[in-house]
């Protein structure tokens, strides 16, 4: 626990600008123990602290733990796997600024994180609370699909191939599970595929039927959304940076929360232990078993060239070429209106 909350720190301390609000800077919450939480922020005048359970608690709403804090810090004891959201309050300028834990806390997940908090379009954040992404969820603990329930989730939307959701279903029940079937064959070709920029320049177009699905969701306002892949990182990544392109996130934040999955993932908890036997005839379920016998897969990598160049630059590169921008992307091939983009901005950002 104490090394994923350093690597958690540190990977959110990047974007800690992106949490800002009026003169309070750099709000970041991080788990030092199962039940322990601390809030820090920088700010020259006393800062007001408060708790809540409700991403969208006010200073009414919320629970004051903390008045006229003057060190920049609190600490308070929460049950392990609780949802907390901190409002904290400049006492002079009267401004507040939302934040929560990024990495959601649970025993036997990867890679499951709320985007929310990021600066977006009009000076506004993305809302906490609402939208989440992640890895496979086949092993989730039960204590786990009980945090989950706290969620609210009004979907989840599985972008993993045919094959995977066979071989690793989610447990997460009772929640409208949406997904578009197609094979990862393809992908395999003679071996297994290499990541990289050849994968990347496809995502435009071959993930464009699971983002109308979460686009649609998104604007059916019912509630947060889930989706994840079975790493979490690649097809998810590459939604999860259209979703925020959408609602006006610079693209260097994107890039940044996009490569949190190096240090967020767990490999041992995206896909239980293959029966290369039993699975001798399923060419994918062999493919991941491969990465199962391979000791490194165990440690995510970088995603990213050797010089430096992230594996998702190379889709917006593609949708600069045949789109000309995001938005053209999201009108053209999405089918997103100027209206349904005001109202998403209106829905997902505070």
């Amino acid at each position: 626990m104490m090394t994923r909350s350093i690597a958690s720190t540190l990977a959110t301390l990047l974007l800690a600008g992106a949490a800002s609000a009026g003169t309070i800077d750099a709000p970041v919450v991080t788990r030092s123990a199962s039940n322990t939480l601390t809030v820090r922020w920088t700010d020259a005048d006393p800062v007001d602290v408060f708790r809540s359970d409700d991403p969208a608690a006010t200073v009414r709403t919320a629970t004051l733990v903390s008045k006229g804090d003057r060190d920049g810090a609190e600490t308070l004891s929460v049950a392990p796997g609780e949802r907390i959201y901190f409002l904290l309050r400049d006492t002079k300028t009267g401004k507040t600024a939302r934040v929560a834990e990024r990495l959601l806390p649970f025993q036997q997940s990867s890679n499951f994180r709320d985007i929310g908090g990021y600066p977006a379009a009009g000076g506004k954040h993305v809302r906490w609370g609402l939208i989440y992404r992640s890895a496979g969820q086949p092993m989730l603990s039960d204590a786990d699909l009980k945090d989950i329930q706290t969620l609210k989730l009004a979907n989840l939307v599985d972008l993993r191939s045919s094959e995977e959701r066979v071989i690793a279903p989610t447990r997460i029940e009772g929640v409208p599970y949406q997904a578009v079937g197609y094979s990862m064959k393809g992908l395999m070709g003679s071996g297994v595929p290499k990541n990289g920029e050849g994968v990347y320049r496809t995502m435009p177009t071959f993930m464009a039927p699971q983002l109308r699905l979460i686009f649609q969701d998104l604007l059916a306002d019912k509630g947060a959304i889930a989706y994840n892949c079975s790493a979490g990182q690649d097809r998810t990544g590459f939604v999860t940076a259209i979703i925020l392109s959408a609602l006006g996130v610079p693209r260097d934040t994107i890039v940044a929360d996009y490569h949190l999955s190096t240090s967020y993932r767990r490999p041992e908890w995206e896909m239980p232990k293959i029966d290369i036997v039993a699975q001798a005839n399923n060419p994918v379920a062999m493919m991941f078993a491969k990465y199962q016998e391979n000791p490194a897969a165990a440690k995510p990598q970088p995603l990213k060239d050797p010089d430096g160049t992230a594996f998702l630059t190379y889709a917006f590169d593609e949708i600069d070429k045949k789109w000309g921008s995001v938005d053209a992307y999201l009108t053209q091939n999405i089918g997103l209106t100027k209206v349904d983009l005001a109202a998403l901005r209106a829905r997902y950002t505070e």
